[in-house]
């Protein structure tokens, strides 16, 4: 899946935690946001992926200490979530159960009936 670059936001920002001077100092911590219907899929994907994750994809990752090795992680966590949001899951083809099925059913309901009935309290007569 081809995300072009014109539709990605790269946000740098000061990442909390720890890390001492480097965290006060740097920008390590990458927002991105993705418009997805500027990416150029085609209309029925675009459509699904905005239902899903809305007009912008936002990801923020604060993962590691250097700046490059999260915008990686970024990238791939939002090729990974539109992948994941683009799949159509088959449908389901309605079955009934079969005559074997539906009766082992109920003997084993009147089974389970029928031996519930014996924890009934025991009255002394």
């Amino acid at each position: 899946m081809e995300i072009p670059d014109s539709a990605l936001t790269w946000r740098f920002v000061r990442a909390g935690g720890p890390g001492g001077q480097n965290v006060n100092k740097v920008a390590t911590k990458v927002e991105l946001d993705c418009d997805l219907r500027a990416c150029g899929f085609d209309d029925a994907l675009t459509d699904r992926l905005v239902a899903k994750l809305g007009a912008i994809a936002s990801i923020a990752v604060s993962d590691t200490r250097s700046q490059h090795r999260n915008r990686e992680l970024a990238f791939e966590r939002l090729v990974a979530m539109v992948e994941g949001a683009s799949h159509v899951p088959r449908r389901r083809k309605a079955t009934r159960p079969s005559k074997a099925s539906v009766e082992r059913r109920l003997v084993a309901k009147r089974k389970t009936s029928e031996r519930k009935q014996t924890r009934g309290r025991h009255i002394n007569e």
